[in-house]
């Protein structure tokens, strides 16, 4: 009784090793990779049948496809732009075991260019103003101090400095409230900035 005890215990712990391995297998015979929305997921060649299944956070499918992957690699885009940004999983599934992956999906940042102007400016005394501007991809800020109610321009100058700069401004017969100054960058961006 004993001796099959353990012959039982022996296979099931086999068995159990076996079906570890396999899963070991398919995890190593694919790969699911997310940029921005847009998932890839790899069959390494040689996998066979498998069916892939793509699941929202709410576990809800949303989309299953089923593959024959022969002698190469095979590479299955998901294109999420139409769906919103958050964890998603990606199952994949043959005859013998299923592996599950979660990559999480996320905005592409916008263009430095299409990005405000950074301009910070403020009262550093009642005669001096501060300037700071960042986030330059090109050197070259145009700026102007103007009076607040005539528009009169007071001093313009150009400052061609890569990335950011920082600048104090001192004033003559007129107080840091009553101007204002107009900045703006070699791409075109502007932003004015009253005190």
């Amino acid at each position: 009784m004993k001796t099959l005890f353990t012959l039982a215990l022996a296979g099931a712990l086999s068995f159990s090793s076996l079906a570890a391995s396999a899963a070991e297998d398919l995890m190593a015979m694919s790969n699911v990779q997310a940029k921005f929305k847009k998932v890839n997921v790899l069959l390494k060649g040689g996998l066979g049948e498998a069916k892939i299944s793509l699941y929202n956070e709410a576990g809800k499918k949303l989309h299953q496809k089923k593959v024959k992957v022969g002698e190469g690699d095979i590479i299955i885009p998901y294109d999420l732009n139409g769906l919103p940004c958050g964890d998603y999983q990606v199952k994949i599934a043959n005859a013998d075991e299923e592996v599950v992956y979660t990559v999480a999906t996320f905005e592409k940042p916008a263009p430095a260019a299409e990005l405000p102007l950074m301009a910070y400016g403020k009262v550093m005394d009642d005669q001096t103003l501060n300037l700071t501007v960042i986030g330059l991809e090109e050197p070259g800020v145009n700026i102007e101090i103007r009076h607040e109610v005539t528009n009169k321009l007071l001093h313009k100058e150009k400052i061609s400095q890569a990335e950011g700069f920082r600048k104090n401004y001192k004033l003559r017969g007129v107080s840091p409230e009553d101007v204002y100054l107009n900045v703006t960058d070699t791409k075109g961006r502007s932003k004015s900035i009253y005190f």
